[in-house]
């Protein structure tokens, strides 16, 4: 589907107020079952996991390995309910506040957690109402997204530059590609801008056209679309010259190509109108968020895809927020990199609202985390209907 025919057809769907600092009677009364719950004791725990692979550089940070940890809260109802989601080791200072609360009092369907909660608690909250309900999360919200949505590895950077691959070159980059597709994966976004710190200049440009040639060559006979991150480390030349550089391959989108400029965004988007990349979407609004500059760049259609972070800016902003973009008809695909929590997060905001293009995939593989039933077949990764998240810790 067209870029612009996609913002059309995805327009309408809202998402409620403004975050209430209280419920009304009115709410509760839809879910007594909350009201006979009350936070009993909380638990803050850390989880290993790990991704499939090293992984390398992008353009502006070193390499991001592979084992890695996260933290998580776990919220306990006198009733025995168990709910938890991704967290941080201050949440410890905010769970004193939820003690002995009627989980009623603290969320509701559709509306989220009240203002005075922290957002550290905001997904083991979600987590738990789905759980005490009995229902996946997305059928708490506003379920008027498609369960399965387009999904696309966001784990293809700089592995040329990688110890153990400097004798393979670019074939270590295609290995990736290659387990991700047979991973189910059938988007690859591509880590670029290797100008900014790895490569003299011109020698780091050239090598990103010819990853990007390269992986078209090696899938085009496999319907295999590419997306491109610059992590803001391009200059609107750079930009330029990288897309005259790959010619007519088609491009699904173009990320953070440099720190948002609206000036500059401008003039991006009317070279990429004019120069075969018309259907290809604009996204940004991941590092340093400038969401009121982002918006005055979506509704001067320069930017297409706002990507602020789902954990960054809490599950309840998300639900919140995707009123006024929907309204201004602006895409959304909050940014997941890191673990695959965020990822399956995600997936149920864009069954709950829909207008999300594509999903950022993170492959996780855990000995401490069951990442639940979302399975990913032909590039489309399905929501999962357990309850809550549908995730469980397994110590």
């Amino acid at each position: 589907m067209q870029r612009r025919q996609f913002i059309k057809s995805t327009t309408g769907l809202t998402a409620g107020g403004l975050i209430p600092g209280i419920f009304s009677e009115a709410t509760k009364a839809q879910y007594p079952e909350l009201d006979k719950h009350k936070i009993s004791h909380t638990e803050v725990v850390e989880l290993n996991y790990h991704w499939p692979r090293f992984v390398g550089k992008n353009g502006r940070i070193d390499f991001h390995g592979q084992d890695k940890k996260l933290i998580v809260l776990k919220i306990h109802t006198d009733q025995g309910a168990m709910g938890w989601g991704l967290s941080q080791k201050e949440a410890e200072n905010h769970t004193q506040f939820v003690s002995g609360k009627a989980v009623g009092d603290l969320i509701q369907p559709g509306t989220g957690i009240l203002a005075s909660v922290d957002k550290s608690l905001d997904f083991a909250l979600h987590d738990l109402m789905g759980i005490i309900l009995d229902k996946p999360v997305y059928q708490l919200l506003d379920n008027k997204g498609t369960k399965a949505n387009t999904t696309y590895s966001g784990m293809i950077y700089l592995d040329e530059l990688n110890p153990e691959n400097k004798t393979k070159g670019i074939d270590a980059i295609l290995e990736n590609c290659a387990w991700d597709y047979d991973y189910g994966y059938r988007q690859l976004k591509v880590k670029i801008g290797r100008s900014g710190r790895w490569y003299p200049h011109e020698a780091g440009l050239a090598k990103d056209i010819e990853v990007v040639k390269a992986i078209y060559d090696a899938f085009r006979d496999r319907q295999v679309e590419i997306l491109v991150d610059s992590n803001d480390m391009y200059s609107l030349d750079d930009t330029k010259a990288f897309l005259k550089g790959i010619g007519d391959i088609p491009l699904f989108w173009v990320e953070e190509p440099f720190t948002e400029d609206a000036r500059l965004g401008r003039e991006l988007r009317q070279w990429m109108n004019q120069n075969g990349f018309e259907r290809t979407y604009y996204a940004d609004g991941e590092a340093r968020p400038q969401f009121e500059l982002c918006m005055e760049m979506a509704s001067d259609k320069v930017l297409d895809v706002y990507l602020e972070d789902i954990y960054g800016l809490g599950f309840t902003n998300w639900m919140k927020l995707g009123t006024r973009l929907r309204s201004e008809n602006i895409l959304a695909s909050p940014h997941a990199w890191g673990n695959m929590l965020k990822t399956h997060y995600i997936c149920h905001y864009a069954a709950a609202y829909g207008g999300v293009p594509t999903i950022e995939g993170v492959t996780c593989l855990s000995d401490d985390i069951d990442f639940g039933t979302y399975p990913l077949v032909d590039g489309k990764k399905t929501v999962s209907d357990a309850p809550g998240f549908g995730m469980s810790i397994l110590k």
